[in-house]
């Protein structure tokens, strides 16, 4: 890797995120919090001096004119060195509120990586903190990269390695010849997505400060809520709203900008992959209705509103509750956990394991069994009308594997800190699939992650980076031939 570039790039990205604390700022000018200001502009004047010294330092560094050829070794240490350090930077209005370091590291980590789990036990904070833990959440979930390569002309070329760093899945989706379009083109119904909910949430009665942050979170599949009861108590109309958009929250954006530009929604279902989302949230939120009809005596509309809310909640990784399901009986609480584990759709908001790789796995053990069978027999997987590659295929039963030894090692580590098995295995489910709360009392939905020991925090703090990388990209900054430097 040639450390110039590495050093240009990454002070580019660091210059570029300390301009976005500039709408934190915004928001405490406009409620009066005038002691709040200086919290975001010593932050972005940190960020600024980093992104300066690090031009100055790497020699040759401040005399690259273009990143246009940019490598991929170097585009995946970029991105996840500009994670690590947007996270660290993002920690420091938090720590001006008096939060220790350990909470403000979590929470700004939790933000940035759309994760949503709190280490917060009051919020009575200013607003402009409380904008800033949604506002962070509404960046990390399309990828702050991805919106620099949209309206920045430094990465219109270089972008695409930068992109696929930052948004890895099964496979490489770009939908428009040039990555810049393409990037612009997703941020575009993002944004929109994002507009239409604040305005309807306002016209149900929501005030602008919280829909805006219930906005940002939610199209995100984050989860901060300025509340502490996030949104229990809110009107059916408002609840069903939420819903809607944290479940495409959780769909491929990608499909969702080819049915908006076509004005035909039935072009989401033509996708296999939308199809099996859409179904396994049906059939779970369905049972899960039927459990709290029976089990907890809801209403019938009652569990239809609380089904649907909370699924659509835990498969985007959004994370908002609508009810303390804590206290829900072990049927729910089961199916709940179960689509946990299932996670959203490639190209979206929503973290997890992603459809289309557990689509993969299945098609695989299914193939193989075939082949018992039928032994001369030559089987093509497919997706749709897409024959995945056996790379791809390959590239999926890894990532598969250090997905759930990622969730294994962090449980053990974490069930030996805390003496718990609930929290560590939940928990490590929750980080490592950017879901956030996760059950039980301690870290369910009304509970916090404050009491972990820090040590447990810093498993955590590794675990939502990770996931939200998506482990493998992660990983390879560990093996040492990546870090052979050369000018």
């Amino acid at each position: 890797m040639r450390l110039t570039y590495l050093a240009y790039t990454f002070s580019l990205v660091m210059k570029y995120f300390s301009i976005v604390l500039i709408f934190p700022a915004i928001i405490a000018l406009l409620f009066k919090e005038y002691t709040a200001i200086h919290h975001f502009l010593v932050a972005a004047a940190a960020i600024m001096i980093l992104a300066s010294l690090i031009k100055r330092i790497v020699p040759g560094a401040k005399n690259i004119k273009s990143i246009n050829d940019i490598k991929k070794s170097e585009g995946l240490t970029v991105v996840t060195f500009s994670w690590i350090f947007a996270g660290l930077f993002a920690s420091i209005p938090y720590l001006f509120c008096g939060i220790t370091p350990i909470n403000a590291l979590f929470e700004a980590f939790s933000g940035i990586t759309t994760t949503g789990a709190t280490a917060l036990t009051t919020f009575n904070y200013p607003h402009a903190l409380l904008f800033w833990r949604s506002f962070t959440q509404w960046l990390g979930g399309m990828g702050i990269i991805v919106l620099f390569i949209a309206v920045l002309p430094q990465f219109a070329i270089a972008g695409r390695q930068l992109f696929f760093a930052e948004a890895p899945g099964p496979t490489e989706e770009k939908f428009t010849p040039r990555i810049k379009s393409t990037a612009a083109a997703l941020w575009k119904i993002y944004a929109g997505l994002t507009l239409i909910e604040f305005i309807l949430l306002v016209n149900c009665g929501m005030d602008w400060f919280t829909a805006l942050c219930h906005s940002f979170s939610s199209l995100s599949g984050g989860g901060f809520s300025p509340h502490h009861t996030s949104l229990i108590g809110y009107s059916n109309n408002i609840l069903w709203i939420i819903t809607f958009f944290m479940f495409f929250a959780g769909a491929n954006f990608n499909l969702q900008h080819k049915a908006w530009t076509k004005l035909n929604p039935l072009l989401l279902f033509k996708n296999e992959e939308f199809r099996v989302y859409f179904g396994v949230v049906f059939v779970i939120a369905i049972l899960l209705a039927g459990s709290l009809f029976a089990n907890m005596h809801y209403t019938f509309f009652e569990s239809i509103t609380h089904a649907f809310f909370n699924v659509s909640s835990l498969v985007s990784s959004t994370g908002f509750c609508s009810v303390d399901y804590a206290k829900w009986d072990y049927a729910s609480k089961i199916l709940l956990f179960t689509i946990m584990l299932f996670g959203s759709c490639a190209s979206s908001a929503g973290g997890g394991l992603k459809v289309t790789r557990w689509l993969l796995i299945f098609k695989i053990m299914k193939s193989e069994m075939m082949k018992i069978l039928h032994p001369k027999a030559v089987y093509n997987i497919k997706i749709g009308n897409y024959t995945v590659p056996k790379e791809i295929l390959y590239q999926t039963l890894m990532f598969v594997s250090f997905y759930f030894a990622f969730i294994i090692i962090s449980a053990f580590l974490i069930a030996f800190i805390e003496k718990d098995t609930i929290i560590a295995v939940v928990g490590s489910v929750a980080a490592v699939g950017n879901i956030g709360p996760g059950l039980g009392q301690v870290i369910g939905p009304m509970g916090s992650f404050a009491d972990l020991t820090t040590l447990t925090k810093s498993i955590l703090i590794i675990d939502m980076l990770a996931g939200r990388l998506e482990l493998i990209p992660f990983l390879v900054l560990f093996q040492k031939d990546l870090w052979s430097f050369k000018r």
